[in-house]
């Protein structure tokens, strides 16, 4: 990454005009939409329902499926997009792939091409229990009934809100929140999410950006009162997406009481858990707490796709210590389960303790610090406010001062010239951000790929920048900005 650090002007020039050379078509980023929504003709068919599926859409899912249409490579496509904008951890591969083509992995017995158990094989949770103990820090052994093994963290959220919530239910989330969210809870349930907003404004009681209190989500339940809508459960992610907030024993032990006196389940997140890679960060899972303030209404969720760069194993567990939760999820695992050949795989990975400890995650937290680093150094040249947090794949970025004026239809615009330039980062109405102008920038992306996106970024920046001089002075969201994080923050520092 040492390369990295260091831009060569050239090569910026050779870029832009390579660029200019293609023909882009903007018709499909022109109009990607900035919430779920339908859209499109009406199929005879279909069912109403099945028009609404087809039809369904939100900035994520677009922005991925135009990604991938027109996905970058070095050869075959050179001018494609670069996608730094879905989280995914790309810096891995050698690694999963040197461990799964070993001969422990290709093994096949009956009983993993014949029905099982819904919930996953014994094997499978069992090996989950005894990783999750290890790697949480659980107070005592968890338990191998306490565990649902689905395909994926979606499946989950999709599962967990069909058994927990009844249709028009809600989800009481923090907002800015995973986007994606949305499409989990309701395409099959009508369950939705029901927003606790905070901000970037440091106020009384916060000493941080986006900082969750018990406040915040008091009001949230209130104003869902307010609106006649039944909240059922708290989702909570820990370390968070977007902001990687890491929350401390304390912050979640408060959101946890909050939610037993509203007698509110909690899904608690916890995919990332193993992403921190910075030894002054400390994460405390909620299964390391000796006292668990309602733990009949307490699910903790983690999976693969993150911390083991498997996201597309569609591999997820809860666990949780609700039997009558736990024999529902099962009865869905019928629809969400896992092939046997991949629950043994996945068995393999989890219980080679010495490949885990000391070879993929100190490597991996290696590159996510040198990931981190390199694009905390391109936001601080371009004099761009970061949230500087030292966990998951991302940063919380502030491009407030490139908006023309402070609307989401402006940070659309703006998201629209990174992808004409070939580059994506989520924009923050995908997080359903209360303040245009904020971006999620992924860094867990190979050295070569993370620099060439952070060049094609750069050009952007440089050429509003020139638009903005042009225009003689700066807009009112330009003028407004620095006020709304502190010096500390601003500067990207912890």
């Amino acid at each position: 990454m040492t390369q990295m650090a260091t831009f060569c002007m050239t090569n910026m020039r050779e870029e832009v005009m390579k660029l200019n050379k293609m023909t882009i078509s903007n018709d499909t980023v022109n109009d990607l939409p900035c919430e779920v929504g339908i859209k499109g003709k009406q199929s005879y068919y279909l069912s109403n329902r099945g028009n609404a599926i087809s039809s369904r859409h939100d900035i994520m899912a677009t922005a991925t499926l135009t990604s991938i249409r027109n996905k970058y490579d070095e050869h075959d496509n050179p001018y494609g997009i670069i996608n730094i904008g879905i989280s995914e951890n790309k810096q891995c591969f050698d690694l999963l792939k040197e461990r799964l083509i070993q001969k422990d992995m290709h093994h096949v017995e009956e009983s993993h091409l014949q029905y099982a158990d819904w919930r996953g094989h014994r094997f499978l949770r069992e090996a989950f229990a005894k990783f999750l103990t290890y790697h949480c820090k659980a107070s005592s052994p968890l338990k191998t009934e306490n565990i649902v093994v689905l395909n994926g963290g979606g499946s989950l959220f999709c599962a967990l809100s069909a058994v927990l919530c009844d249709p028009g239910d809600g989800l009481l989330i923090a907002t800015p929140y995973y986007g994606a969210i949305i499409t989990d809870i309701s395409l099959y349930n009508n369950v939705r999410l029901f927003p606790a907003h905070t901000s970037s404004k440091i106020v009384k009681g916060t000493n941080r950006p986006f900082q969750l209190t018990v406040q915040t989500l008091e009001k949230g339940l209130r104003n869902a009162k307010l609106e006649g809508i039944k909240i059922s459960a708290l989702i909570l992610m820990n370390p968070h997406n977007p902001l990687a907030d890491i929350y401390s024993e304390s912050e979640m032990t408060e959101f946890l009481e909050f939610a037993k006196r509203n007698e509110l389940h909690v899904i608690v997140n916890e995919v990332y858990m193993l992403s921190v890679f910075d030894e002054c960060e400390t994460f405390h899972s909620v299964l390391s707490f000796d006292r668990i303030p309602d733990p009949q209404r307490t699910h903790v969720m983690w999976g693969l796709s993150k911390d083991f760069s498997a996201s597309g194993l569609r591999v997820a567990s809860v666990y949780s210590e609700n039997q009558d939760v736990i024999n529902a999820l099962a009865t869905l695992g019928f629809l969400h389960g896992l092939p046997g050949t991949i629950q043994y795989q996945v068995t393999q990975l989890l219980t080679d303790e010495d490949w885990i400890n000391t070879v993929f995650l100190p490597t991996n937290r290696a590159r996510l610090k040198e990931g981190h680093e390199y694009v905390t150094h391109i936001l601080r040249e371009l004099d761009i406010p970061f949230l500087n947090r030292h966990a998951a794949l991302y940063l919380w970025a502030d491009f407030r001062k490139f908006l023309k004026t402070c609307t989401f239809e402006e940070e659309i615009a703006l998201w629209n010239r990174f992808i004409d330039n070939k580059v994506m980062i989520m924009c923050g109405k995908a997080f359903n951000c209360c303040e245009p102008g904020w971006f999620r920038i992924i860094f867990s992306e190979t050295a070569s790929k993370l620099e060439l996106a952070m060049m094609r970024l750069k050009m952007v920046i440089k050429e509003v920048e020139q638009e903005i001089q042009a225009e003689n002075g700066l807009c009112s969201c330009r003028q407004n900005v620095t006020g709304n994080l502190n010096s500390e923050e601003s500067n990207g520092a912890d």
